[in-house]
């Protein structure tokens, strides 16, 4: 008996130091982030395009321009094909081995590294035409993207009981619409939340866009040519020189970290607010 509770102490012991320890990395590098991306934070920073090397002043606005258009595309394009997808695999590919196969390479490509996206990408849309295009970024983020939703929609429908698609056949619904007016509707707020973890998975990814969408010093809406984010600015910013770009770079990241941030608590919000409905 004093055996088992010596070693339930230390594992309990271990465990929370553990815990402790990650916690305190966890806060230190978000405390060191607001110190330092608060410190330098101004208006000025949205509104003004950047200024030549070494010279102080300017601002982001290319980067942010940038970062909002391709995060919004690769958003518009990921999400209705995830979730369509997620629909397919919990409504009608139960019984396929072929579908079977296909929802474990869907949750094989979660963990997938982003730099291999980004690379297929460049093979297939940028290469061909010659130049780095922000729509091609945008098609990178979808494609990371894609597996989230597909993944929170499949397991959020098959949550809804079934005695509800059975009452809507019951009613003489046809099974398209069993699915989007009933299922899809009764899993919307978990739905919702796979969007959120998607849109917070793409908002902060550098590598792909790397390969894709690359970077520019100046404001563009041309979603056909090279186009700046944020990620890559900070990537620059950060392996440069100048004092100014350093300064830059760290509300920058302080602003992708606590977007990445926000976006995770509301949906582990909603999530909640879904198992206590």
């Amino acid at each position: 008996m004093v055996k088992r509770k010596l070693e339930n102490y230390i594992f309990l012991t271990l465990s929370g130091f553990s815990a402790f320890l990650g916690l305190f990395f966890l806060f230190w590098i978000l405390g060191d982030l607001l110190i330092n991306g608060f410190k330098y934070l101004t208006f000025d920073l949205f509104t003004k395009d950047p200024v030549p090397p070494g010279m102080e002043g300017g601002g982001l606005k290319h980067a942010f321009i940038g970062h909002l258009i391709i995060t919004t595309l690769g958003t518009m394009i990921g999400t209705p094909i995830g979730i369509l997808a997620g629909i397919f695999f919990a409504e009608y590919g139960q019984n396929s081995k072929v579908f079977r196969i296909a929802r474990n390479i869907v949750d094989i490509m979660v963990s997938n590294p982003s730099i291999v996206i980004g690379a297929v990408v460049y093979a297939i849309l940028v290469y061909p035409v010659g130049h780095f295009m922000g729509i091609a970024g945008s098609v990178a983020l979808a494609l990371l993207m894609i597996p989230v939703i597909v993944i929170t929609t499949d397991e959020m429908m098959k949550l809804v009981p079934q005695a509800t698609r059975e009452a809507a056949y019951a009613l003489g619904a046809q099974p398209w619409q069993v699915s989007f007016q009933v299922v899809l509707k009764a899993a919307k707020v978990g739905v919702l939340t796979g969007v959120i973890l998607g849109v917070a998975r793409i908002s902060g990814e550098t590598a792909p866009l790397l390969f894709t969408s690359f970077n520019n010093n100046f404001t563009t809406y041309d979603v056909t040519k090279p186009m700046a984010s944020l990620t890559v600015t900070v990537f620059q910013y950060a392996m440069g020189p100048y004092d100014e770009w350093h300064r830059q770079a760290w509300v920058a990241s302080f602003i992708l970290t606590f977007f990445v941030l926000i976006a995770s608590i509301t949906a582990r919000y909603l999530i909640q607010r879904k198992k206590h409905s």
